[in-house]
């Protein structure tokens, strides 16, 4: 399930992209921005925004609706697009209007950039390494806090896949939902029960309870910190059945070999939460 793939959650980004700006004027600007009042407010400039990094764009949109609530007056010509690759010294954004609207708006625009750049990129690099075969590279809930739609439509812009969008969308029956429920059976049941029409994910830890889910009819079957054997030997359990999920101790050392066990995806919180800021600047032109 990603954004770009269903009309309801892209509407609830398009809801979020605009709570977003506001959070971030509120946050930066407050009451107004002092040192901005130091130019004349008659004052027009433009101004460039380029990477020193390479990395894989995405924010237009926040920063968009970044600007138009700040001053609508001010234009703002892209030069790349969102999942767009750029390389270190590229300039991807030209802007016009009042110099103070440009200098108040900057550090919110660049801080928003910045992070869902570097969640893209960083999803970039892990699916460049298993780009061959076959295997979906899933995100997961571990989200910086108040970015959870921002990151997954991140992700989806470094070309991932978006897991559940929180715990309303699809069944995740864990360990502890397994012990309160009597078992992974009476789990599977009970969710059938509750909401036949989404899917039913059950995380097991051993080969024994990958049979007892499969023996329930789950969807998807997580494998939680499997070694690479365990993997191979619970694709051929599976035999195709369900929709085998690795998890656990994915990292860009190991995530080829898991990828090559045959599983049909790989989830990874570091997409979303071990993001280094891309460094992006920009500069008024004379």
């Amino acid at each position: 399930m990603d954004f770009q793939d269903t009309q309801p959650y892209h509407n609830k980004l398009v809801e979020e992209i605009r709570d977003a700006a506001a959070r971030l004027l509120a946050e930066d600007v407050g009451p107004g921005d002092i040192t901005a009042r130091l130019i004349p407010a008659e004052q027009f400039a433009r101004a460039r925004v380029i990477t020193r990094d390479d990395c894989v764009l995405c924010g237009v949109a926040w920063v968009d609706e970044l600007f138009r609530r700040l001053d609508a007056t001010v234009t703002l010509r892209w030069l790349a697009a969102d999942g767009d690759t750029l390389t270190a010294g590229q300039c991807f954004l030209e802007l016009e209007g009042a110099t103070r609207s440009l200098l108040t708006g900057e550090r919110a625009a660049l801080n928003l950039l910045q992070t869902l750049s570097a969640t893209a990129t960083h999803t970039r690099h892990y699916v460049d390494l298993i780009a061959d075969t076959g295997v979906r590279l899933l995100d997961t809930r571990k989200t910086l806090p108040g970015l959870r739609l921002a990151q997954k439509y991140a992700v989806a812009c470094g070309g991932g896949h978006n897991h559940r969008i929180g715990l309303w969308d699809a069944f995740l029956i864990k360990e502890n939902h397994i012990a309160a429920c009597g078992g992974i059976e009476a789990a599977v049941s009970e969710a059938r029960r509750i909401a036949s029409d989404l899917p039913v994910e059950v995380e097991v830890e051993s080969l024994d309870e990958l049979d007892q889910a499969l023996a329930a009819d789950a969807d998807i079957i997580m494998l939680d910190n499997f070694g690479l054997d365990e993997l191979r030997e619970a694709v051929r359990r599976n035999a195709g059945k369900a929709t085998l999920e690795a998890s656990g101790n994915v990292d860009r050392s190991t995530l080829r070999a898991i990828a090559d066990t045959g599983v049909d995806c790989i989830s990874s919180g570091a997409l979303t939460k071990d993001v280094k800021a891309i460094d992006l600047s920009m500069r008024l032109e004379d």
